[in-house]
């Protein structure tokens, strides 16, 4: 997935489907289900915008918060010796593993932005 749809907040897939001629995409980053498709690309970010759009309406009818895309916490599984590292590299540093886990990420994402 190289593109990703932006429309209030909230990301969408671009895919194709051949077989059946048309564009199709989900919301990403939240668990509800919301799917849209679309002949062109016009037509599929329309749908995206209705999709996102139509979510946010129903979560208000219904009375219930919509999900916020990346609630901001997330579990990793590293296996037990990176693990292990990582929280003797946070002690030595006096930073908690969560810290050393932002840290490394924004410089990831940081180096990766330049090298693009």
């Amino acid at each position: 997935m190289n593109v990703l749809l932006n429309h209030r907040g909230y990301y969408g897939s671009i895919e194709a489907s051949p077989e059946d001629d048309c564009l199709f995409g989900k919301l990403q980053f939240v668990r509800a289900l919301v799917t849209y498709e679309g002949r062109t690309v016009h037509e599929i970010e329309q749908a995206f915008r209705e999709a996102v759009d139509d979510y946010l309406a129903d979560c208000g009818k219904e009375g219930r918060a919509p999900e916020l895309p990346c609630k901001g916490s997330f579990n990793v599984r590293l296996g037990h010796d990176l693990h292990l590292a990582a929280c003797m590299e946070a002690a030595r540093k006096n930073l908690t593993l969560n810290e050393l886990t932002r840290r490394a990420i924004s410089a990831y994402i940081e180096d990766e932005a330049v090298s693009a």
